[in-house]
């Protein structure tokens, strides 16, 4: 297989080194000794990404009529190099901050919409009920009650 064809390439998540030596011509790949192609061996499995086991590995999308928006979240531990290229700004460093917080709050806002509906639907589901008669009536009977 020549470095043009693809057809028979493994999904990227699951390539090997053995699967980008054998893309290379095989006349190349005949002229390199056993000493050449472990070392490219060992440079491949190097440079693959490994993947790393993630507490929360959140990914979905959203159609919109116009275009489509995908939402990735993903939190585990941080194996990345410690040193970065660029340091970010303090400015930069507080609009992510900001921003983490909103989605945070936004998550927990949700979730906590939705437990409290489905609390009410089950409740009503089982004919419990919380307080006898109408909300406006009892609110106001409350009321009237203190004064």
């Amino acid at each position: 297989m020549n470095a043009s064809n693809h057809t028979n390439a493994s999904p990227y998540t699951s390539r090997t080194p053995d699967d980008y030596l054998n893309r290379l011509a095989l006349p190349i790949r005949e002229s390199l000794t056993p000493e050449q192609l472990e070392a490219f061996h060992q440079l491949l499995s190097e440079a693959i990404p490994k993947p790393s086991a993630k507490l929360v590995d959140l990914r979905f999308v959203i159609d919109l009529v116009v275009s489509r928006f995908y939402v990735v979240l993903f939190v585990g531990q941080d194996r990345r190099a410690k040193q970065r290229k660029y340091i970010p700004r303090s400015l930069t460093k507080i609009g992510n901050t900001i921003a983490v917080l909103i989605i945070l709050l936004g998550a927990n806002l949700a979730l906590s919409a939705f437990i409290l509906l489905a609390g009410y639907l089950l409740k009503s589901a089982i004919g419990f009920d919380l307080l006898p008669g109408h909300f406006p009536n009892t609110v106001k009977h409350f009321f009237d009650r203190s004064t």
